[in-house]
């Protein structure tokens, strides 16, 4: 239990000693946790001293509040190397989830100038727009808008995007994929995006934004992808 006289404050005692109980199943994903009141009386000290603990564990992913109801405790978060170049589809399957998509808009537009130019295309020239919500074991964990010149693959249709782009490419157009380019960025989830995604209007995502390229170094694709950040975490591996 705690330790008064600790160096360690009291509140980072707390939150420790309710990871503890989530690692030991004592508290189950996706259950509540007892609440401030009980966890105030049982470890004998304040409400905001509870509520500091709380608030630094739901921020750090391990918990979620939902208003009128309580504490849960959170599913953890899937982790994804910033090395190789995989579709969503083959890292949630390697992962042993199932991944599914719902697609939101396929159509043929006229992109913006600068998506133009990242797919080296003419300005004027259509691409294929597509809308997707993609889910891990039908939790939906992101949504992608993606752009792919109709030039390059005139044929696609709404049934072929529903899994993987890239597996597509490979073995219905025999192409060998190259490489990509990422940028990331932290972002407040836009009122659009929450709804999608299902998470309040105010939580933080992780924004990238990709384009690929074929072996031959002509890009095939530009998505902007949205993430959770409450349920993917990126990590790289940086050697000296």
């Amino acid at each position: 239990m705690l330790e008064k006289n600790s160096h360690i404050p009291i509140y980072i005692q707390i939150e420790e000693i309710i990871k503890q109980r989530i690692y030991l199943e004592e508290y189950r994903i996706g259950e509540t946790i007892p609440s401030e009141r009980e966890l105030s009386a049982q470890f004998n000290v304040s409400r905001m001293t509870v509520r500091q603990s709380i608030t630094n564990l739901v921020n750090s992913g391990l918990l979620y509040r939902e208003k009128g109801r309580g504490t849960y405790v959170a599913n953890p978060k899937l982790e994804q190397p910033l090395k190789g170049l995989t579709s969503f589809t083959e890292d949630m399957r390697a992962r042993g989830m199932e991944p599914s998509s719902k697609v939101l808009r396929f159509e043929k537009i006229i992109p913006p100038v600068d998506i133009a130019r990242d797919l080296m295309i003419e300005p004027g020239e259509e691409v294929f727009f597509v809308v997707r919500i993609r889910n891990a074991d039908s939790q939906p964990m992101a949504i992608e808008r993606t752009y792919i010149p109709v030039k390059i693959y005139p044929e696609l249709d709404e049934k072929q995007i529903m899994g993987s782009l890239y597996a597509l490419i490979e073995a219905k157009f025999h192409q060998k994929i190259g490489n990509a380019v990422q940028q990331m960025e932290a972002a407040i989830v836009s009122k659009e995006d929450s709804k999608f995604l299902q998470i309040n209007q105010t939580a933080p995502v992780l924004i990238i934004k990709r384009t690929s390229y074929l072996s031959d170094g002509k890009p095939f694709e530009l998505v902007r992808s949205t993430y959770r950040a409450d349920r993917y975490k990126f990590i790289s591996e940086i050697k000296r």
